[in-house]
């Protein structure tokens, strides 16, 4: 069985305690590798090597660090088969879904950070003849960045990507729930060159090794994906010493239909949005608001839909929708479901745990669910499931809607089908979410800002507002005369 190694100070090692975590392949429901138990130590030991690493590293040429984070892509390319493979293995998910989104953005992490440092400007100022203003960024130091399981590869390259393009080092630590991805990730950056100590992966609990990250002293910025309650815990900790943080946290994500959308694309997207990545993307759409003149024709559409959707083992071609990512957020997902019913929902399909024939047998699979006839403010609406369960409700209004979508405690997305331009920009503006895609979903562009309102997260990560997150500004007057 393989043992996952941390990658500290450039090399692959052991934790120093020595003991290891299993790591469960959640479509078997069998261990199948073991992870590092790190603890304050590895942190320790990374955390040095980070700051020996930071000098060098944030002095050497943009060049030179294009050079580098661009050979990671190109191995990630390279062997992004083998990536997917293993990101499905410890995920849960299809391999197709991982070969098609997970590795390549992760690899277009890489590049668009790499190149988007080259073209990163500065600003200057002249208020008379006399004197000239100009501000100049400068890597920040040791960078955390703390990453989940539901993107495993996509989401730790998001993160350590603008942080090393800026100039900082890094102490990382994947998900102990999906870490394997992470741990081949570490060989290609010893393959392609990467100075040791500038990036550092400790493998390990969050209360342990994630604990021992956030609250170092010699750890300035926090860079954290993952649940509100979690992110609550981590901004306690952080807030008290100074440091920087950026925290993209949950979403109850409302998928708005109107009657004038084009109804094909509307389904056809809405089933995606609802249940890829088996449900568990912080941008799924798991509250469906139909317009009342066709939620009856919108309803019988998505339900056939939904039921023609393969749920098997995630190595096979036509799977649709794999594994839950572990047996415990399982349980959670249908004790939600059991909750709706509770709360007078009825289920339209779904609604079950599935049993999987052949090697899967044994693993975490749960039929995607549909629910209906539950009022807009239950627990079931406003909280998250992070799982293959939407819940669907007619709305007569635009005023009506929109105080639905906004009702939850989150603000991460929302999705708008209507071809009513006006309609468009107007509901998107009174809408209370970070990002909203309008006759689309997912879609992504390196370039804009990302992240939640409310409780969806405090910061902006993609694009410039990443590279401005892991630098810090400084202003020099100069008196030219």
């Amino acid at each position: 069985m393989e043992k996952i190694q941390n990658y500290i100070n450039g090399k692959l090692v052991e934790p120093t305690s020595k003991t290891y975590l299993d790591n469960v392949n959640p479509a078997e429901g069998k261990v199948y590798s073991q992870i590092p138990d790190s603890d304050k130590v590895d942190v320790e030991l990374a955390v040095t090597a980070a700051r020996e690493a930071f000098s060098e590293w944030s002095s050497a040429s943009i060049h030179f660090r294009t050079e580098v984070l661009n050979r990671i892509a190109d191995l990630i390319d390279r062997d992004k088969d083998i990536l997917a493979m293993a990101e499905s293995v410890d995920n849960g998910k299809p391999v197709k879904l991982a070969q098609h989104v997970d590795i390549p953005r992760a690899s277009a992490n890489m590049r668009f950070y790499a190149t988007a440092i080259q073209h990163f400007a500065s600003e200057s100022h002249q208020p008379d003849d006399q004197f000239i203003n100009y501000t100049s960024r400068k890597a920040v130091g040791v960078a955390g960045c703390i990453s989940p399981w539901n993107l495993p590869l996509y989401l730790f390259t998001w993160k350590i990507a603008p942080a090393l393009a800026a100039g900082n080092t890094v102490v990382a630590k994947p998900s102990e729930i999906t870490p394997m991805t992470a741990f081949l990730f570490s060989k290609l950056c010893v393959e392609a060159g990467l100075p040791a100590g500038v990036l550092n992966i400790v493998h390990g609990l969050g209360g342990k090794a994630g604990q021992a990250i956030i609250e170092h002293k010699d750890i300035p910025l926090i860079s954290f994906t993952g649940g509100t309650e979690t992110g609550k815990r981590i901004a306690a900790t952080a807030a008290p010493m100074f440091k920087k943080l950026s925290l993209e946290l949950g979403g109850k994500n409302p998928n708005i239909i109107f009657a004038d959308c084009d109804f094909d694309s509307a389904v056809k997207t809405s089933v995606q949005s609802s249940f890829a990545n088996q449900g568990q993307i912080c941008l799924c759409g798991s509250r469906i608001f139909v317009e009342r003149a066709i939620y009856d024709r919108f309803v019988k559409e998505f339900i056939s839909r939904v039921d023609r959707l393969t749920v098997g083992d995630p190595s096979v071609e036509d799977v649709k929708v794999g594994a839950v990512v572990s047996e415990q957020h399982m349980n959670k997902v249908l004790n939600y479901i059991e909750l709706a019913k509770d709360e007078g929902g009825k289920i339209l399909t779904g609604g079950n745990q599935i049993k999987v024939k052949g090697r899967c047998e044994n693993g975490f699979f749960i039929k995607p669910t549909v629910i209906t006839n539950l009022s807009y403010n239950c627990r079931t609406n406003q909280e998250e499931i992070f799982g293959p369960v939407v819940t669907i409700m007619p709305f007569n209004k635009e005023e009506e809607v929109i105080e639905y979508a906004n009702s939850t405690a989150y603000g991460l997305s929302a999705t708008l089908w209507t071809e009513n331009l006006k309609r468009a920009h107007r509901v998107s503006d009174k809408l209370k979410s970070g990002i909203i895609w309008v006759n689309c979903w997912l879609v992504r562009d390196l370039r804009t800002p990302f992240g939640g309102m409310k409780q969806s997260g405090v910061g902006r990560e993609g694009g410039w507002e990443a590279l401005r997150f892991f630098t810090e500004a400084k202003n020099v007057c100069i008196n030219v005369k």
